[in-house]
């Protein structure tokens, strides 16, 4: 009856709740990262964790006597282990003294020399 009601009526798509494609788009890529996170932890982040854990422990353990391999590529033998410290002796009568953390680890024992 009146021509103007119907002109200022909105579309019907309006009002519409969006598709159900668009809806928790938020959500939706949340689930993708946290799995990428927890691939990523358990193949490098835990591997690492353990293997200093471990060598903590061992750089714990050694006393006098034990042959050594430090960060810096010197092999040597601990002369003396004190709590924060080892002395090493490198060669002949020269003995350094070194951190504790820089110790990689110990030195593989050289085979003799076959004739």
């Amino acid at each position: 009856m009146n021509e103007s009601n119907a002109t200022t009526t909105q579309p019907a798509d309006a009002g519409a709740a969006p598709a159900p494609g668009q809806q928790g788009g938020g959500f939706g890529m949340f689930v993708p990262m946290l799995l990428i996170f927890a691939i990523f932890y358990f193949m490098m982040i835990r591997p690492q964790q353990r293997k200093e854990k471990e060598r903590r422990k061992m750089i714990e353990e050694l006393r006098a006597g034990a042959k050594v391999i430090f960060a810096g590529g010197f092999i040597g033998t601990i002369v003396e282990a004190k709590e924060r410290t080892f002395k090493i002796e490198i060669a002949g009568d020269v003995v350094v003294e070194v951190a504790r953390a820089a110790v990689q680890g110990l030195a593989a024992e050289e085979a003799p020399a076959a004739k």
